[in-house]
């Protein structure tokens, strides 16, 4: 077997999530959406194209979370 230096790669086909916003968030993506493209000189973004940016900083941003995979990921390897 050769050594490659690629391991498995993860299935990260996209997972299609149907929910529901309150429209008072819908309102503040829409808002976000203007003005983040007013500031990069672009048209409105499609609020909808928002959701999974703000979701991966958030993700990425909280400790807790963070530590708690780290020992579940610990937990796991015993």
């Amino acid at each position: 077997m050769a050594k490659l230096k690629l391991g498995p790669i993860a299935d990260d086909k996209p997972v299609k999530i149907t929910l529901e916003l309150p429209a008072s968030l819908h309102r503040d993506l829409v808002v976000y959406a203007a003005i983040l493209g007013r500031e990069g000189g672009q048209a409105a973004a499609d609020p909808l194209r928002l959701i999974v940016p703000m979701l991966e900083r958030f993700v990425a941003s909280d400790r807790g979370f963070a530590r708690a995979r780290r020992e579940a990921d610990r937990a796991a390897g015993d």
